[in-house]
């Protein structure tokens, strides 16, 4: 539940003594003193009791910008922010009323009452860790990887030729992630792991509709 108190969003305004060719061609994370583009608010960390949302706006001295914000995800999931900082930005713009108009409609996601299982779900069947999961969090570095048009075709070519057409490549990537990890982690060939990915079902093709564009 979302307490409606009128608090508002908490928003931050900064100025930075740098410029934007500082922090990289081309841009991509880890960011230079990234703590101080998004000031840590006392009390806006956590899923409950915390604000829904909170925006920094950093000047630079070439006359750019940095956006960032941090997101409550209980309420919201990336593409629904962008679908909301789309809406503030065709508002500044003169604009009377986004052109699309947000949804919240959360009973369209709600169970069967009552609930009826159909099948198994293994997935969320929890996996009991152990002390050497516990060390290997403790020991974890934290990057990012970026994969181009190039990458993605050298991991295809890794593959027998008879799969390439067979395999998206989302299939593709997230093979070779699950093996690079698997093998970083050190993990025992018998050992029961998660995977996970998150999948927008906006555009999923159903007769009704799953759910509005704008949800």
């Amino acid at each position: 539940m979302v307490d409606c108190n009128e608090g508002g969003v908490i928003f931050i305004e900064a100025d930075a003594d740098v410029c934007l060719y500082q922090f990289g061609d081309p841009l991509k994370p880890p960011f230079p003193c990234f703590e101080e583009l998004l000031y840590n608010v006392p009390g806006s960390e956590g899923v409950t009791n915390c604000p829904l949302l909170l925006i920094q706006v950093t000047r630079l001295k070439c006359g750019g910008f940095i956006f960032t914000h941090r997101l409550n995800h209980t309420m919201s999931d990336g593409l629904g922010f962008v679908q909301l900082v789309k809406a503030l930005a065709e508002i500044t713009q003169g604009g009377c009323e986004p052109s699309i108009h947000l949804v919240w409609c959360r009973e369209l996601l709600n169970a069967r009452d009552p609930p009826r299982m159909t099948c198994p779900h293994t997935e969320y069947d929890e996996v009991p860790n152990n002390d050497d999961d516990e060390t290997r969090n403790e020991d974890m570095v934290y990057d990012s990887f970026f994969f181009g048009p190039n990458q993605l075709k050298a991991i295809h070519q890794l593959f027998p030729h008879h799969h390439h057409r067979q395999n998206s490549s989302f299939e593709v990537l997230t093979a070779f992630i699950w093996r690079c990890c698997t093998i970083a982690l050190q993990l025992e060939p018998d050992k029961e792991v998660r995977l996970m990915c998150n999948n927008n079902v906006r555009n999923k093709k159903s007769n009704p509709p799953l759910l509005p564009p704008a949800y």
